[in-house]
């Protein structure tokens, strides 16, 4: 096989794995750091942190493919999705299972290095990637689904630093839920017209007019249970300084997702990163002028 093959194949491989597109890495990786900084008091350690960072890559990629192989018969109809190596037959499926298997490998060899308690944590989390695709099929709001999914690093963080998941894991995954049902309902809204014709199940589909009202609802409850949880954790000013930023992004993201255009509300929920690091930048802030 000549270089020029090897680097087509690798190109097709970047994009099976979705890392020209960075911002899942991103919405999984928010999530994980809020837990770390916050279960650790601010001093995760860089061996910590690295692992996690990492991890969220790999697995992030890992369920890119997963999800690929279960929708490859409908992402060739969806507009937004019908160049994707494997709805536009340029990668087999054999490839993308190889592909698939070394990258949970490689995730499983860093969770290897965590305790016990975050290795058995870990196969939850895989279970929950690998099914979360075909839930499409059967459930209306597959979001609420990935918001479970989505926020499995959090549990992980806790179990890996302090071999424990208290009532706080589970309040920043509420306030995680949340903001996945938000942006998720916004990527959503992007293929509304096509899923509605393949036959697709959303959020954006059963919410009909009421999109657009329960994301920002969605996106207020996130806020409110991340008020809570600073208050129970006596953080000061700058925490909060760090939500009111996040919660002027989405009063933007009202702005681009209101008209219902596609490349309005795929705008918005690319912004989400900021979101995530707005509230990451509060906490991380509040523990280094608290």
């Amino acid at each position: 096989m000549d270089i020029a093959r090897i680097k087509q194949r690798m190109t097709l491989y970047e994009k099976l794995m979705r890392l020209d597109k960075p911002i899942g890495t991103l919405l999984l990786l928010w999530p994980t750091l809020w837990a770390l900084w916050i279960v650790s008091g601010g001093r995760p350690g860089w061996m910590m942190t690295w692992i996690f960072c990492l991890g969220s890559l790999v697995m992030r990629s890992a369920g890119c493919i997963m999800n690929d192989l279960a929708d490859r018969n409908f992402d060739a109809h969806v507009k937004r999705t019908r160049d994707r190596p494997l709805a536009a037959g340029l990668v087999s499926v054999r490839e993308a299972l190889w592909l698939a298997a070394v990258l949970t490998l490689a995730a499983f060899s860093l969770v290897l290095t965590l305790n016990l308690y975050a290795i058995g944590l870990s196969f939850v989390g895989l279970a929950l990637a690998a099914s979360y695709p075909f839930t499409k099929r059967f459930l209306s709001v597959p979001q609420a689904y990935l918001g479970v999914t989505f926020g499995f690093g959090i549990p992980m963080a806790f179990a890996a630093v302090s071999n424990t998941l208290p009532p706080l894991c589970w309040w920043l995954m509420l306030a995680n839920f949340f903001w996945v049902l938000a942006y998720d309902t916004e990527y959503a809204m992007v293929d509304r017209d096509d899923d509605l014709r393949i036959g697709i199940r959303t959020s954006a589909i059963l919410l009909g007019r009421y999109d657009v009202a329960a994301v920002m609802l969605s996106y207020a409850a996130m806020l409110a249970v991340f008020v809570f949880i600073g208050m129970k954790l006596q953080f000061g000013l700058y925490y909060y300084l760090g939500l009111l930023a996040a919660g002027c992004i989405m009063l933007y993201h009202y702005s681009l997702i209101r008209g219902r255009t596609r490349e309005g509300c795929f705008k918005a929920f690319r912004h989400n990163n900021w979101v995530g690091g707005a509230v990451f930048a509060g906490i991380a802030a509040n523990y280094v002028w608290r």
